[in-house]
């Protein structure tokens, strides 16, 4: 599936009305997660873009405590605040509100275990657990038919964590139907 946005001002905007609705400093990964968890905008051309508005002044850079974190410049602020509307509307909110999920899934103590059990019939159970503020949040376990497949279930489970809990949630809720038409 080719990212929606294509052009590169789109996507400077597109990071630039990100970080002005967010309004907090944000180290790269994290920006990088919320610009591209919804398939908006590739890895590639956000990192380009990225480097761009840094170059020009639009996104800056601060230390705090020894670690890199990034915020929007005053004049990335005019440009957001300026050129937004170009963008569509769906895609913004849909995005802001996917980012400030995101966001909060960190802030709010968030953590996650996985275990894995072998079966008797050489198959493996993966349990993935979210914990809020040491609280039970989500567990799901899911059987995997090789130590292969399992080993890449708890990668991506690991890796995106807040996207699983996101699609599980969706799923439940009914705001995803079309994976179960």
């Amino acid at each position: 599936m080719q990212a929606p946005l294509r052009e590169k001002n789109d996507i400077k905007i597109f990071i630039l009305y990100l970080l002005r609705n967010i309004n907090q400093p944000m180290d790269y990964a994290d920006i990088n997660d919320i610009v591209v968890q919804d398939g908006i905008v590739n890895t590639l051309e956000f990192a380009e873009c990225f480097a761009e508005l840094l170059d020009c002044g639009n996104i800056l850079e601060v230390q705090d405590k020894g670690q890199t974190y990034y915020i929007i410049s005053d004049r990335g602020i005019e440009v957001a605040d300026n050129l937004s509307s170009d963008l569509m509307g769906f895609i913004r909110n849909k995005s802001l509100k996917s980012a400030l999920r995101l966001i909060s899934f960190k802030k709010n103590g968030n953590r996650i275990e996985t275990s894995a059990k072998c079966r008797p019939d050489g198959r493996y159970d993966l349990i993935c657990r979210i914990f809020q503020n040491e609280a039970p949040l989500m567990e799901v376990t899911i059987m995997a038919e090789t130590q292969q497949q399992l080993e890449l279930m708890r990668y991506y489970f690991d890796e995106k964590p807040e996207v699983v809990y996101r699609g599980v949630l969706a799923l439940l809720t009914g705001e995803i139907d079309y994976l179960v038409s």
